[in-house]
């Protein structure tokens, strides 16, 4: 399968056409121009949008994500020890962000042990358990 359009591989890649937009004017994702101007992504385009959108779902900014392609998409001594340092902060920032989200849901995990014990009758308003 050729380039396709911008609505088709944004379906395709389960995002919003502004998100295949965004992608591109950050410099994260190339398209083809038709002659009128319009998008057109090549078939590998899908996973590019699947493996950019994981790693904003994981909280990595546009700039850093923009930092460690060179290595993803051609690694070399150049571009190693830089990605290198940047992907180990990145992941000392979501280790230390992962631990914050079990600490809250240790928290919610506490009041939601208080509520059932309420409802039950186990506990009487004001007490805790």
């Amino acid at each position: 399968m050729g380039a396709v359009r911008i609505g088709a591989r944004a379906e395709r890649a389960g995002v919003s056409v502004r998100s295949l937009r965004y992608c591109e004017e950050q410099g994260l994702l190339r398209s083809e121009r038709s002659p009128s101007g319009q998008r057109h992504y090549a078939e590998d385009a899908v996973e590019r949008v699947r493996f950019l959108q994981r790693l904003y779902t994981a909280g990595l900014p546009s700039r850093t994500i923009a930092a460690i392609l060179p290595y993803v998409d051609s690694p070399s001594d150049a571009d190693t020890d830089a990605a290198f340092t940047r992907m180990v902060e990145e992941r000392d920032r979501l280790d230390a962000h992962v631990e914050e989200l079990v600490r809250a849901r240790d928290a919610l995990d506490e009041l939601i042990a208080l509520n059932r014990a309420h409802r039950t009758g186990q506990l009487t308003p004001g007490c805790r358990a």
